[in-house]
């Protein structure tokens, strides 16, 4: 067992009763202050404790990492010294902050030194990502926009059950929960016998999605098998693809998705890490056929994580509209990376890799709004009066997540984002 994910173990630091931050889970992001610059911290129920001043005084001394790993504006750096490195500084600050261990918990001056409350600092991209992929891996979601747009009886293509379907996406567009995101323009073409028309997009939705982020992985020409793939997988995020689904009609074929996904993606600012998730793994699907043996896999790989949306309208209170979970996905994320690397594409540290939406096999459980709606054909009534087919302006769209077994609750925190009108 990793140590740190001992579901026994206690932290001095108060833990406040169904935190998503408990010893078991700390989680890594970048953080800064009025007063101080970027720099990595670790998430300890409601604290940030601050990996740079804990470097600076001493108890980081056994690790390998540099200073300019904890004092970054990303964790890029820290990232790069791999798997192994990272797990064990996990594992020492699980026991520095262990209740039965006094080295910190007895030094007053340094514990507000170290410790920030979360609400008071201002939390920052949490790695600079290179290259970005969007899968589209959960059967149910394929399945039920297969059905809307064409023959239901043949709703996958000739290609899904074969292989992860992906495409590239943008990185520079990817932002942090919190950031606000504006509606896009683009061509439509809302009547088919008519030439397009040009303005912002009428049916802007969300995609509940997860992500996962990557060490350095292997030189340019070699491959990652799905018995690797995990130790090149440094976490997971909650991940928001926003979505326009009238420019997307229009656009993509015959190459896919562009402007509809390129104007924003969100993501939540505390990387989980797969070590964290560990005791979470479950048996994943039957999948029928057989796949070829490089997308073969050994033991469990898939991960029982609640998923939850939620839309607030200006003014008005959150409304719950999806609940999902990460273990309905067809294709896991060793088999994405597999696939993603079996041609010699080498990936780099910081690289993101999405899920593709998230949908179960009931309407609670969709993770859109093209589904929750379908196609806008049924709305979804909130407790204002008001009715959404898909995202209005000035809403406010939050993800939440989180695993739970034995007593312990590791979380994601939640990713939430306000849709600003177009200019």
């Amino acid at each position: 067992m990793i140590r740190a994910n001992d579901p026994k173990r206690k932290s001095w630091v108060e833990i406040p009763e169904n935190s998503d931050f408990p010893i078991q889970n700390l989680p890594f992001g970048v953080f800064k202050t009025n007063f101080f610059e970027p720099r990595v911290g670790v998430a300890i129920g409601d604290k940030i404790l601050d990996l740079y001043s804990l470097a600076i005084l001493g108890y980081l001394k056994n690790q390998p990492f540099e200073l300019d790993a904890y004092l970054a504006p990303s964790l890029n750096n820290l990232m790069s010294y791999g798997k192994t490195a990272v797990r064990e500084l996990r594992n020492h600050i699980s026991d520095l902050l262990e209740v039965s261990n006094d080295e910190l918990q007895s030094q007053e001056i340094h514990i507000n030194q170290v410790f920030f409350d979360q609400k008071d600092v201002e939390m920052l991209m949490p790695v600079e990502v290179g290259d970005y992929t969007d899968f589209y891996s959960s059967r149910d979601h394929a399945t039920n926009v297969g059905t809307m747009f064409r023959d239901p009886n043949n709703a996958l293509l000739p290609n899904w059950l074969h292989i992860p379907v992906g495409y590239h996406g943008r990185s520079s567009s990817i932002v942090v929960s919190g950031t606000p995101v504006k509606r896009p323009k683009g061509q439509t073409k809302p009547n088919e016998d008519e030439p397009p028309v040009f303005g912002p997009s009428r049916l802007l939705d969300f995609e509940l999605e997860m992500a996962f982020v990557t060490f350095d992985g292997k030189p340019l020409g070699s491959t990652i098998s799905t018995d690797e793939a995990e130790d090149f997988i440094f976490g997971m995020v909650l991940f928001n693809d926003w979505s326009a689904r009238d420019i997307q009609k229009w656009e993509y074929v015959p190459l896919g998705p562009f402007l509809a996904k390129n104007f924003a993606s969100s993501i939540s600012p505390w990387i989980v890490t797969l070590d964290a998730l560990e005791p979470f793994k479950i048996p994943g699907p039957k999948q029928d056929p057989q796949v070829l043996p490089y997308l073969e896999y050994k033991g469990n790989h898939h991960y029982d994580i609640n998923l939850e949306v939620y839309i607030q309208p200006d003014g008005g209170n959150d409304n719950k509209v999806c609940s999902s979970n990460y273990k309905y996905m067809y294709w896991n994320m060793a088999q994405q990376l597999a696939h993603h690397t079996v041609n010699g594409c080498n990936i780099r540290c910081g690289d993101m890799m999405a899920s593709g939406t998230i949908s179960g096999p009931d309407k609670s459980s969709y993770g859109s709004m093209l589904e929750l709606s379908w196609r806008g054909t049924q709305p979804i009534k909130l407790d204002d009066g008001s009715e959404r087919k898909f995202i209005q302006d000035n809403d406010t769209v939050t993800m939440k997540g989180f695993a739970e077994k034995d007593g312990v609750k590791i979380g994601f925190g939640e990713v939430r984002s306000k849709l600003l009108p177009a200019d």
